[in-house]
């Protein structure tokens, strides 16, 4: 797919003074190859952003010559065209300011797209990033800090993209044209000042700045954390309710909010620190200037004009370092919010597409397990040796205690993990061998646990086979035995189903998927203890929708309760991660083995199940000593 094919970027590491190479790396995507349209509004950008610099500069010369007209300094106080010479410098005065904000205004609307643009980008190539990462991943990371940390890099990148093309860039331009100013009306001893209050600015600033970077981690990692719990206590609402532990949710989440508010206020704190600390650089500087100005006009070196323009030169100047010094704080804390997104897209997926992978073709389907190893830690294997076949058109149940590596075989067969050793192919093909697209769009699953979008009934099963027709969608729904219960519904195929699908019962849930998976029309079908979540009335009402899906496909069902599998073509008993026994139903319970007992325990088990349930309903034994007896 297009996307696996996307660039990953190097990582960013906030230490490093890395903003410069951040931007580098960020650059394809804010001059984008494939889009000449953004290409050209970046350059009409960066004109619009020249075009203000020039009125910035003009203004103070403006300023300037009122001054010195109105003191009588100036050029001699004759008519222009009939207009006063200050009120024509006030209107070049004001034209200036307005071109300035114009031209400004004029580049950041260009510009939006741009960035835009380069936000979006880099969002879907984490996106696609995450989904491309292996499964030991995401059941290791919590899903809510995973959010949080894409939420900030964002933000973060789109922070560096605005400053420091709209922010930065401008900025050194002003102090060049403004350093070229000082030494052709002021002479080197200004210039040298200027250049030492903007090195102390900028040296404070970077310094201070660098000293919040790990004041801002621990509020971003306090922050996932705290995020992260809440998420997770809300998904697991009723079972919060069912131990009524309410009150220690609530404090583990103030826990992590409490680390947030300590960093917080340090990281306000410390910027109130560093703002004072600017302002008594710049202001230092300006006092110098000022003094050597008003020094200057006292020996009549300089007019009054003069001493204006270079007022006014110093506030302008003050108002883009200022936003320097905000800028580079930005960025900093911009780069720190980043960098754990970008550790995650240089992750390397644990299962990758080889460069000549072909697509999957399907001709039987046949599935054999080869001497098949697996382990998820060395020092624990699972599957040990695994050999079997799933011939084309039957079915093969695996059942065992827990633990024995039933599930797993699911997991290889979508190729969640690869083999340690041995091989697994379909129709001959290794699992390696082809992409994993086609390998899982030619797999149907239900699983245990089915958890559903957080949309309508109808879109969970269209999500079997996107863009299928409303009728294709009931149809699957009634082979399901969903379909009549959903047109009962009020708002029917349009009915929510709430975050997880809470809103239906496990049954319901389980049809649903079912009906998911029909609407797929898979060749090879995979239930992994579909049935095992539901009590025994509910079981034996899906089974036969079960039957109806897995009908003439090769089917693997991963069992728990064995009643479901005793018309299976071949079940294999799974104990310690081997094949402890292989046959029928018929001829393993003949083996009187490892089937046979789990066989005869589950039955005693149900039989005193259905014995307790006659007796609650028929306490009075009515029904067992019948009416003679009970006279």
């Amino acid at each position: 797919m297009a996307h696996d094919s996307v660039e990953k970027k190097p990582s960013v590491n906030a230490d490093e003074g890395s903003v410069f190479a951040t931007v580098k790396n960020l650059w394809p995507y804010m001059w984008p190859s494939e889009r000449p349209d953004l290409k050209l509004r970046v350059v009409f950008a960066m004109g619009a952003l020249l075009l203000s610099k020039v009125a910035t500069t003009l203004v103070p010369f403006a300023y300037k010559g009122i001054i010195d007209s109105l003191d009588g300094n100036g050029p001699d106080n004759a008519l222009i065209l009939g207009v006063a010479v200050p009120l024509v410098l006030a209107v070049a005065y004001v034209l200036g300011n307005i071109m300035d904000a114009g031209f400004q205004q004029l580049r950041d609307i260009l510009f939006a797209s741009v960035g835009q643009h380069a936000v979006r980008k880099l969002a879907l190539q984490t996106f696609h990033h995450m989904h491309r990462l292996s499964l030991r991943f995401h059941l290791q990371r919590r899903t809510g800090g995973l959010s949080r940390v894409i939420e900030r890099g964002v933000k973060g990148i789109e922070t560096i993209v605005r400053f420091v093309v709209l922010n930065i860039a401008p900025t050194i331009v002003e102090f060049f044209v403004v350093a070229a100013i000082f030494i052709w009306m002021f002479g080197i001893t200004y210039l040298g000042v200027l250049i030492a209050m903007i090195w102390g600015y900028l040296y404070f600033t970077i310094k201070a700045s660098n000293w919040r970077i790990s004041i801002r981690r621990d509020m971003n990692a306090s922050d996932t954390d705290a995020n992260g719990k809440a998420i997770d206590s809300l998904l697991n609402y009723e079972t919060v309710k069912y131990f009524a532990n309410e009150e220690m949710e609530a404090r583990r989440f103030d826990g992590a909010m409490a680390k947030y508010e300590r960093s917080a206020i340090r990281i306000w704190t410390s910027l109130g620190f560093l703002n004072f600390g600017q302002a008594v650089i710049f202001y230092g500087g300006f006092l110098v200037i000022a003094i050597m100005a008003i020094l200057g006009v006292m020996n009549r070196t300089l007019t009054l004009g003069d001493f204006v323009l270079l007022n006014t030169f110093l506030l302008q100047i003050y108002r883009p370092l200022n936003m320097i010094g905000f800028v580079y704080r930005e960025l900093r804390q911009a780069l720190t919010d980043i960098e754990e997104m970008f550790k995650l897209l240089d992750r390397d997926p644990e299962i990758v597409d080889k460069p000549d992978a072909k697509p999957l073709q399907v001709t039987g389907p046949v599935i054999r397990f080869e001497n098949v190893s697996f382990h998820y830690d060395p020092e624990r294997p699972i599957l040990k040796g695994v050999s079997f076949e799933v011939p084309a058109g039957e079915t093969v149940a695996i059942v065992g205690p827990t633990g024995a590596g039933k599930s797993t075989i699911s997991r290889l067969l979508f190729r969640f993990y690869d083999v340690t050793s041995g091989r697994i192919t379909i129709d001959g093909q290794d699992l390696r061998d082809v992409t994993q697209e086609s390998l899982r769009s030619a797999i149907g699953m239900v699983p245990q646990d089915t958890v559903l979008f957080n949309d309508t009934i109808g879109y969970n099963i269209e999500y079997g086979r996107p863009g299928a027709s409303h009728e294709e969608v009931r149809a699957a729904a009634r082979m399901a035995q969903v379909g009549p219960f959903i047109e009962t519904l009020p708002h029917g195929y349009e009915t929510q189903v709430g975050e997880r699908g809470l809103k239906l019962s496990g049954g319901e849930k389980q049809r649903v998927a079912i009906a998911r998976t029909i609407l797929k029309a898979p060749p090879i079908l995979i239930l992994d203890e579909a049935t095992s979540a539901l009590d025994t009335k509910t079981e034996r009402d899906i089974q036969s929708a079960l039957d109806e899906v897995s009908r003439n496909r090769t089917s693997v069902v991963i069992a728990h309760r064995l009643s479901t599998v005793v018309n299976a073509d071949q079940i294999l008993v799974l104990r310690d991660g081997v094949v402890a026994e292989r046959g029928s139903h018929a001829e393993l319970l003949a083996q009187d083995g490892l089937y046979a007992q789990m066989w005869n325990r589950q039955r005693e088990a149900t039989e005193a199940e259905e014995a307790l349930a006659r007796t609650q309903n028929d306490p009075e034994g009515f029904v067992r000593r019948g009416p003679a007896a009970a006279e």
